[in-house]
């Protein structure tokens, strides 16, 4: 009970953090649709490409989250500075490929992902990534700042941080997006996340731990934190990314079933995010505790001694964030059962959008219930160091996904569902298998040489 304390401790300020975005992103989404279903359709296409844009900026963020959350477990100030540094730098180096990239491409991106070009949905997307997506430069330094202070335990400043950021966003959407359309979408988002961004590097300064930090010599140089960031980071950016893109590609699947479904889609998803954000909240609590139960064990002798209570400790850890996980998602299976019309209605969308959608809700059940469970205990293996098995199942089920999308696209969207829960059983049993054979993980290689001083 005691951990599932502590997870809850740390996941509701999380929760409330990704939820101001999920309902910014909603309201954001009401406005839209007075526009049309072209306009739902464009903007729903591009925030899902956001959605693969925060993955990228993960490998950053979650990796630096579970190496200053190790260090201050092992109350080692240098080994904070070093994760600070190599995080930060990780996250300048991300912003080019992707903010001036997807800028130049933006185009193509749209085509890609609505299924084809020269449609009205084509030209609002494209308008939208010309300011959305240099705007990712904005959002990818946040994202690492927030990183930073989760990793220093603090979830509680993100979340007034997120509020800062949509409540900005949700007073601007209305007049921008009235005088400018989906552009004035896009703008409102990058202004509200610029003015956060400055609170969050100054909050940066006076946290007591980075302070200290600070004045502590790094355990290593900045070259060597950046590519452990890179180690711990990108598995879980890939887990993150190839979950995002296959959620992308199934926008794609179900364009071809016309505007209607993909515009339902768009806005189905929005609701759906209420549920999966305090998902990816019990994630984010589990990896942040299990990093710091590690960093606690000490130099390796210390772990050979503590081995069967931190084996222990690990899979309590595990038992109550996928208890969590699919205590959540079996509420929120129940809630869109009951409310899925009355979501759908009160998105303003038009009638026979608002039908498909409903449809949609009602049939997530399953599927719910399964990630909630999959994705909150995934949070233990990313704190311990082992993402990338996770990964590698989410590889499989992303790739298992899609052409079951395509056999059962044929049902219209129930039949996206039965291919989300029939994709994710098959990963909750993977990840159940490698649970069950879970150990504590040791160092290897450099990180065993360092572990000693207390740098991871």
């Amino acid at each position: 009970m005691t951990h599932r304390r502590t997870l809850i401790r740390l996941a509701h300020p999380v929760y409330f953090e990704l939820l101001a975005s999920v309902a910014a992103g909603i309201i954001t989404m009401v406005w839209v649709a007075r526009l049309g279903g072209d306009a739902v359709a464009a903007v729903a296409v591009a925030t899902n490409v956001e959605n693969v844009a925060l993955g990228v900026v993960l490998m950053a963020s979650s990796g630096t989250t579970v190496l200053v959350a190790r260090a201050r477990g092992a109350d080692d100030p240098g080994a904070v500075r070093a994760a600070v540094r190599g995080g930060r730098l990780l996250g300048a180096l991300l912003v080019p490929p992707v903010a001036l990239g997807g800028y130049l491409l933006r185009e193509p991106l749209a085509g890609l992902v609505l299924g084809g070009a020269g449609t009205p949905a084509h030209a609002l997307a494209t308008a939208y990534f010309a300011i959305s997506l240099p705007g990712t430069a904005v959002f990818f330094a946040i994202t690492v700042v927030d990183g930073i202070l989760k990793g220093a335990g603090d979830t509680r400043t993100p979340m007034r941080l997120a509020f800062l950021a949509n409540g900005l966003i949700l007073v601007l959407d209305p007049l921008l997006i009235h005088a400018y359309g989906v552009e004035g979408a896009a703008l409102a988002t990058v202004i509200g996340r610029s003015v956060a961004l400055a609170a969050g590097l100054l909050v940066l300064r006076r946290n007591p731990l980075l302070r200290a930090a600070r004045s502590a010599l790094p355990s290593e140089g900045t070259t060597a934190a950046l590519r452990r960031t890179v180690a711990i980071g990108l598995p879980m950016s890939v887990d993150f990314v190839v979950r995002m893109a296959g959620a992308l590609a199934l926008v794609a699947v179900v364009a071809r079933l016309g505007v209607t479904p993909v515009a339902a889609y768009g806005i189905a998803t929005k609701a759906m995010y209420v549920a999966t954000m305090a998902f990816y909240a019990v994630r984010q609590a589990a990896a942040i505790h299990t990093a710091h139960l590690l960093g606690g064990m000490g130099a390796p002798p210390a772990r050979a001694e503590s081995g069967a209570r931190g084996r222990d400790e690990r899979r309590e850890v595990g038992r109550q964030a996928l208890f969590l996980g699919a205590a959540i998602g079996t509420t929120a299976a129940v809630l869109l059962l009951v409310t899925a019309g009355l979501v759908m209605r009160g998105f303003g969308a038009e009638p026979d959008v608002a039908a498909a959608g409903a449809l949609f809700l009602r049939c997530l059940g399953p599927y719910l219930i399964l990630m909630g469970g999959f994705i909150a205990l995934a949070g233990v293996f990313e704190g311990a160091g082992d993402s990338p098995r996770l990964a590698r199942i989410t590889v499989l089920g992303v790739l298992a996904q899609l052409p079951l999308a395509h056999t059962f696209s044929g049902l219209g969207l129930p039949g996206i569902c039965l291919a989300m829960a029939l994709a994710m059983a098959g990963q909750c049993a993977a990840l159940g298998m490698l649970h069950r054979r879970t150990a504590v993980p040791q160092p290897t290689g450099r990180l065993r040489a360092r572990s000693g001083s207390g740098s991871v």
